[in-house]
């Protein structure tokens, strides 16, 4: 009686079969992978063009804007469509570095400051619930007071008054119109103080 040699059972149909799912195996794997990675790219590539286009992202670095944000806070921003108002916080570009700060005026106000640190627009003290006890003050201010801000231009303050370098300072200015990033709206870490921002 004959038994088949290795050869003949490699070249039988259930072999060829198997073969055949193997290698059908392998191509959906491998199609399946392709898939995944297709599909991973396309919504990475998606979240940096909404996150630089539509909602920028910013981390806060750096202490000008406590108690409002703190060093570590990482906040979202929206593009500006619209007027900015007064107390709306902004991320603005400053010699290769994006700043943020609040909005105190627009273009054409007058700004004066006391040497207790209250802060008048077009002669009128403004009210600011955003800054801690205690932390109005003059700051580094090298414009000559009262000042009025240039058109198409908006003044800027940090909240922590003695340390922050913002249009009081003639070397950074007032911020134009261009150089806005984005109008910061909501805070997403820490998720201890998520919420929004300012």
């Amino acid at each position: 009686m004959k038994t088949k040699t290795q050869a003949e059972r490699t070249g039988s149909p259930a072999a060829e079969q198997t073969n055949e799912e193997r290698t059908g195996r392998r191509r959906r794997y491998w199609q399946s992978i392709w898939h995944v990675a297709s599909v991973l790219i396309t919504v990475a590539a998606a979240a940096v063009l909404v996150s630089t286009l539509l909602f920028p992202v910013f981390r806060i670095y750096g202490t000008s804007m406590t108690p409002a944000l703190e060093a570590g806070d990482v906040v979202v921003a929206v593009r500006p469509t619209g007027s900015l108002k007064q107390g709306d916080l902004i991320a603005f570009y400053f010699n290769n570095k994006i700043l943020i700060k609040r909005v105190i005026a627009k273009s054409g106000d007058w700004i004066d400051i006391d040497s207790d640190g209250n802060v008048y627009v077009n002669d009128k003290m403004l009210s600011e619930p955003y800054l801690a006890a205690n932390e109005k003050s003059l700051g580094t201010c090298t414009i000559d007071l009262p000042y009025q801000v240039p058109d198409g231009r908006i003044f800027v303050m940090g909240d922590h008054r003695a340390v922050s370098l913002d249009s009081r300072d003639a070397d950074i200015g007032c911020v134009a119109d261009e150089q806005i990033a984005g109008k910061l709206i909501f805070r997403i870490w820490p998720f201890t103080r998520i919420g929004a921002a300012g």
